[in-house]
């Protein structure tokens, strides 16, 4: 009788045989590579193996090329952007052949915003901005197709915009099919002259956008933490998709090794499994990628949205897919198999072995925070730091965190004992095999730290993104302003609000400028004051100041915020003279209109509009100046809805529509945030969606994997007596409890690398510890739904027939 430990047949018995033993060749390593990828498309077992993994790595991909896609698409709408910008010149004092007048036209309906763009030919050669074949007439437009649909659906909205639709907008001049856009002609457009403002701006034609604005190294670190957070859950999801199918795959390696197979040749025939599954589930998320390329025009999330020839994946990023997502299954694959033994009829795993080694998962985190260290404080003002660096750090960090989930995890459950049944079945399947559950969750526990250090260092440096405007949203809700030629007007557009549907209160006034009285016999105009003159009735005037006494015939001194009182103690005192034609540019032009400040103006204090702004400067009633003789006057018009009118907004803005060009609706709000941050919330957002759908299907094609494992564990179970709730309660558990762990770890970890950001930003460790138990409880609700879903095959795994066998 052989000894206890003497090996099967086939096995190495001596270091020095394995010594020995030649070097395999390229032609061995095809071999072996295509006898794995025979196992992989064999039988029932393997294909339904293949065609999991290749599902799981297709999803990773798809998402991947995604991004992979967005540099593109981002250049591609930033060009668009540019190449429609009117080029707006202040120095073109004539028309010409090609130039065009040019106005705003905006306006936003039910949340939703909507560019508009008037223009006027000045010339019989106008430009034309991209996608519009043919410039509208007056009284014509042309639209973007979702705009059209918007149109024909919203009778409300087709008040506002009355131009006739005469064409579409190609998809040349629009960012994305889901964009609300127009260009309208307009024979009211109007350029400026000596005595007049005008209502439009001269264009010499299109494409000569200004600049983005450079936002400094917070934003870039913003933008490479959002880039992490998205796409590192998915290379952790494309590794375990590559593991599925683990314990099958080691038993039909132990048969292997019974016929003569030694140790390197298995390893070899399980990469070439990984590898097939690798490629088909490479090929088949080029497919869905293809296919959601197709389909992107009909999804629109947070007001983004792209045609498909904007989505192209960068050829170098996308051979780097094409390259990297097989070589990590091969890597992931032997990687996994070195703690595992091979050998004929069996499978011996570590399990009495020795544990997990702590220290070197404790590195990865390490080394990513001595990566980060040095940029501590480097984060600020108009500093540099390096995107690589921080990309790398923050990497190693996360990383970490699922290092260390299978240490904790197996540390656990290896404690856990007693209890009701389907509690010990879970705590004994954990402690048996707690690598799997760990890598269920690991991209949950990394996508959660990942959230928690994003929203860390987002509320920390929100304040430099984000301004408050001092609005009053309690006195007014809206802001209406628009160019007027006299007082009579702004009363006539007051009222014609006060009569709108869905206005509460309107107070409104006329706003424009005035200068010294001998502005006109000044060399140089730079040298001329301005000073702000409000005309308004008693009651809107006390909205804007602290006045206590007041006639039709009133006036008043109101002093400035901040340091601009030497102009106004100057020019603004009882007595002195004024000109009502400031200049404007380079030159005085027009005629003076000198008005004198009426003797015994008292001096008021200002007070803050509902807008968030403190007028000041020379406040007047109608009868003691009329408005008429203000150049280029504004009106500018409060108003308060009627909190029960649901459409209220939209009937203001409807009627401000009337008042004719140059009008401007405000929604009044608390805050203001700039449009590149804006945009990189909205794409956060959006990314944060397709990872999250991606980590539920990805889990759910993990954890069918593992239920098919066990499906006749799970039968035997049923056959003996054991109840199928307990089984469930099983299930569920299992789930539960590295869940549990995970969230933890990520807690630690993200709050670690949210600290490590706030020391990049020169900012105090904060944290919100509600919104960090939501980012939590939002990850186990994705765990635990999949795990629900999953529970109606597990009804169906423990029927009899599972006992059945091949």
């Amino acid at each position: 009788m052989s000894a206890p430990h003497e090996p099967f047949a086939g096995s190495d018995t001596t270091s020095g045989a394995r010594d020995r033993e030649p070097q395999p060749d390229l032609r061995t390593w095809a071999r072996d590579l295509a006898l794995g990828a025979r196992f992989a498309v064999s039988g029932r077992e393997g294909w339904t193996r293949t065609a999991l993994t290749a599902v799981g790595v297709a999803m990773g991909v798809a998402l991947l090329l995604l991004a992979a896609a967005a540099p593109a698409m981002l250049h591609t709408r930033d060009r668009k952007e540019t190449d429609r910008t009117p080029s707006v010149t202040a120095t073109l004092q004539h028309p010409t052949p090609g130039s065009l007048l040019v106005a705003d036209a905006n306006t936003e309906y039910h949340g939703r915003d909507i560019t508009g763009v008037l223009l006027r030919p000045e010339g019989p050669a106008p430009e034309r901005p991209p996608g519009v074949e043919q410039l509208p007439g007056p009284g014509r437009m042309v639209v973007s197709p979702a705009l059209r649909k918007l149109l024909a659906a919203s009778p409300l909205l087709r008040e506002r915009i009355p131009y006739r639709i005469t064409g579409t907008i190609e998809p040349a001049g629009l960012l994305g099919p889901a964009e609300l856009y127009f260009y309208a002609g307009d024979s009211r457009l109007t350029a400026g002259d000596a005595d007049n403002g005008g209502n439009a701006d001269r264009a010499t034609g299109f494409g000569r956008g200004s600049s983005p604005e450079v936002l400094g190294p917070v934003f870039d670190l913003l933008l490479v933490m959002v880039l992490v957070v998205l796409l590192l859950p998915v290379a952790i999801f494309v590794g375990t998709a590559v593991r599925l199918g683990g314990e099958r795959r080691d038993r039909r390696l132990a048969a292997l090794r019974l016929v003569g197979a030694d140790i390197r040749t298995t390893r070899r025939i399980a990469a070439g499994e990984a590898l097939l599954g690798a490629l088909l589930g490479l090929a088949l998320g080029s497919l869905f990628f293809l296919v959601g390329r197709h389909l992107a025009p009909h999804v629109t999330i947070r007001d983004i949205s792209a045609y498909p020839s904007d989505l192209r994946p960068g050829t170098g990023l996308a051979v780097l897919i094409a390259v990297a997502v097989p070589a990590a299954s091969v890597a992931v694959t032997l990687l996994s198999l070195r703690g595992t033994v091979v050998e004929p009829l069996g499978v011996v795993r570590q399990g009495v072995g020795r544990p997990r080694r702590l220290w070197w998962r404790l590195l990865l985190p390490a080394v990513g925070l001595a990566l980060l260290a040095p940029l501590f404080g480097k984060a600020q003002g108009t500093g540099h730091i390096n995107q690589y660096q921080v990309a790398a750090g923050a990497v190693l960090m996360l990383f970490g965190v699922t290092a260390v989930l299978p240490w904790i995890v197996e540390a656990v459950v290896g404690r856990l004992r007693g209890g009701p049944v389907a509690w010990q079945l879970a705590t004994r399947r954990l402690q048996l095999s707690s690598n799997a559950a760990a890598r269920m969750v690991s991209g949950v526990t990394v996508a959660v730290a990942g959230a928690i250090a994003l929203q860390m260092l987002f509320q920390s440096v929100n304040g430099e993104f984000v301004t408050s405007t001092g609005a009053d949203v309690s006195r007014a809700q809206v802001h209406v302003s628009t160019r007027i030629t006299d007082g009579a007007q702004t009363a006539a557009d007051v009222r014609r609000l006060k009569a709108t549907r869905g206005a509460a209160e309107v107070f409104g006034y006329t706003q424009s400028e005035a200068t010294q009285g001998g502005a006109s016999k000044l060399k140089d105009t730079a040298d001329a004051a301005y000073l702000p003159v409000v005309v308004g009735d008693c009651a809107t005037l006390r909205q804007l100041a602290r006045i206590t006494r007041c006639t039709p015939t009133s006036t008043f001194v109101v002093p400035p915020p901040g340091d601009f009182g030497d102009d106004l103690a100057r020019y603004a005192r009882p007595g002195m003279r004024i000109d009502l034609n400031p200049p404007e540019g380079s030159g005085y032009t027009g005629t003076p209109r000198l008005w004198t400040v009426p003797a015994g103006t008292p001096t008021v204090a200002g007070r803050t509009d509902p807008a968030g702004d403190k007028e000041w400067g020379i406040f007047a009633a109608p009868q003691a100046l009329d408005a008429a003789r203000l150049r280029a006057p504004n009106a500018q018009i409060m108003v308060a809805l009627a909190p029960k009118q649901p459409d209220a907004i939209e009937y203001v803005r409807n009627t401000a529509a009337g008042f004719g060009i140059g009008t401007y609706v405000y929604e009044l709000s608390n805050t203001h945030a700039k449009s590149q941050y804006t945009q990189l919330r909205r794409g956060l957002f959006a990314g944060a969606t397709l990872t999250m759908a991606l980590i539920g299907a990805s889990l759910l094609v993990t954890m069918l994997e593992q239920l098919r494992e066990r499906r006749k564990l799970l039968a035997v179970l049923v056959a003996f007596g054991t109840k199928r709730s307990a089984l469930a309660w099983s299930v569920l558990w299992q789930t539960a409890v590295p869940v549990v762990l995970g969230l933890l770890l990520a807690v630690g970890g993200g709050t670690a690398l949210g600290a490590a950001l706030l020391a990049m930003v020169g900012h105090p460790f904060r944290t919100d510890w509600p919104e960090v138990g939501l980012l939590s409880l939002v990850g186990a609700g994705v765990v635990f739904a999949v795990t629900l879903v999953s529970l109606p095959p597990l009804w169906r795994m423990m029927r009899p027939d599972g006992l059945r066998t091949e």
